[in-house]
């Protein structure tokens, strides 16, 4: 079975690229040839026949990403369900299962079961706690078990996987070196990976064996993801040596991986203050080829607990203006409690938000949506403005616990409206259409 991306080399437009090209609005041939360079991938389990073709990548719209899973405190797999099936409800285009108690195998298969979403996992997190609950530490971890847990992983219809290759002795020595990290290390699989290492005193086999990674990846057609294990988890972190030595090393690989015919992608950067947004984005691009950026948040700031999703869309915004490829949501929750539903639903929606923003400016094409809710407002045409919003439901509950005198107003102004005055002073928009027919 050819990937899509030798496939797309081969010269064939695949029907998953015909799919893609068709939602963009691209051209089908644009599209093969993106495949072929490794600017986009496609997310297909070819063994999940319910499952929606997504494309990340140059030219393509900024897709979002919701994360879900158990935790040693809350595993209850009924509602990884539920958040599942809402992340899907309110427009997430992927989902990851980050699962880390109770059966991962089974909590797993039931939200692939739920969902249509491509479905992504980070496999260290269940070899490791196999480990520790086989051994009682998860350093004593075998190798061989944590490719079979890769294997098994893809068997089950995942479709894209974070896995920590560029992790290694050079990037590890780097953190030993400077000595320090305000933040920590914040990523679980990068952290168990780094003390499996210092245990065994051992090179990561994921980096010393990364061909093998490739072959499995490449045996389901599944895009490896690589993982950003070393990431700043303060923005005092963000761009130090070792998280930089770790990207490098990242887009090293994402060029090999290629090469082998793996559909490759990188992941970064956590932690970053807004002022470098742009220069990691472009360090990305530039050293990966283009490889498609999976940008975890960004959280431009430390402090804001409570409204996490809230700053990490100030930062995604920026993110998908420059470059990123698909932005992984943050809820409320983050940094202090497992999200739930609400927090699920909340995380999705504040990151859309963010990247039509960010599309906003790096698609200038795409601005007619914007322009005919703009018009539908001014001209006070309700049922029409709901169809530009994202979210149309929230501002039909908003109008009718507020409901106006005189239902061609809103109770923000009532009769001292600017809209209805400048109607009047105004027969024309500048577009030459007129105000009535807009």
């Amino acid at each position: 079975m050819q990937t899509q991306l030798e496939a797309a080399r081969a010269g064939r437009i695949t029907p998953q690229i015909t799919r893609i090209a068709h939602d963009e609005g691209l051209a089908p041939q644009l599209v093969r040839s993106r495949v072929a360079a490794g600017e986009i991938v496609i997310l297909n389990h070819p063994q999940r026949s319910q499952q929606k073709a997504v494309g990340l990548g140059t030219g393509l719209r900024t897709k979002v990403n919701a994360s879900i899973g158990t935790s040693s405190d809350i595993c209850d797999t009924t509602l990884e369900i539920r958040k599942a099936r809402i992340a899907e409800q309110e427009g997430a285009d992927t989902l990851m299962e980050l699962s880390a108690a109770g059966d991962m195998d089974a909590i797993r298969r039931a939200v692939l079961e739920a969902t249509t979403l491509p479905v992504g996992t980070v496999p260290l997190y269940q070899a490791f706690r196999e480990a520790a609950l086989r051994y009682g530490d998860p350093s004593k971890l075998d190798p061989e078990q944590l490719f079979d847990t890769i294997e098994k992983q893809l068997a089950d219809g995942v479709s894209f996987m974070a896995i920590h290759c560029g992790i290694n002795n050079y990037t590890v020595e780097r953190l030993r070196k400077q000595g320090y990290r305000y933040g920590g290390l914040v990523s679980k699989g990068g952290t168990f990976m780094v003390a499996w290492m210092d245990s065994t005193g051992r090179e990561n086999p994921l980096y010393e064996q990364f061909d093998r990674v490739c072959a499995l990846m490449k045996k389901y057609d599944a895009v490896l993801s690589l993982g950003n294990g070393i990431r700043a988890g303060a923005i005092h972190d963000s761009h130090d040596r070792a998280q930089v030595a770790e990207m490098v090393i990242n887009c090293e690989l994402a060029e090999l991986g290629r090469e082998m015919g793996c559909q490759m992608m990188v992941e970064g950067p956590g932690h970053v203050p807004l002022d470098e947004i742009a220069a990691n984005i472009l360090l990305e691009k530039r050293m990966s080829g283009n490889a498609p950026y999976y940008v975890l948040g960004p959280l431009p700031l430390d402090s804001g607990a409570g409204y996490d999703h809230l700053a990490a869309a100030i930062g995604a915004a920026q993110s998908s203006w420059h470059g990123a490829d698909l932005i992984c949501y943050i809820t409320p929750a983050e940094h202090l409690a497992l999200p739930n539903e609400e927090d699920v639903r909340q995380g999705v929606r504040a990151a859309r938000l963010a990247v039509r923003i960010g599309d906003i400016a790096k698609y200038p094409h795409r601005r007619d949506n914007e322009k005919a809710a703009a018009k539908a407002r001014r001209d006070m045409r309700w049922g029409k403005l709901e169809q530009h919003l994202l979210f149309p439901d929230t501002a039909k509950e908003l109008r009718a616990e507020r409901t106006p005198a005189h239902g061609d107003t809103c109770t923000m102004c009532g009769d001292f409206c600017a809209m209805k005055r400048g109607a009047a002073l105004f027969s024309q928009d500048i577009s030459g259409d007129k105000a009535s027919e807009a």
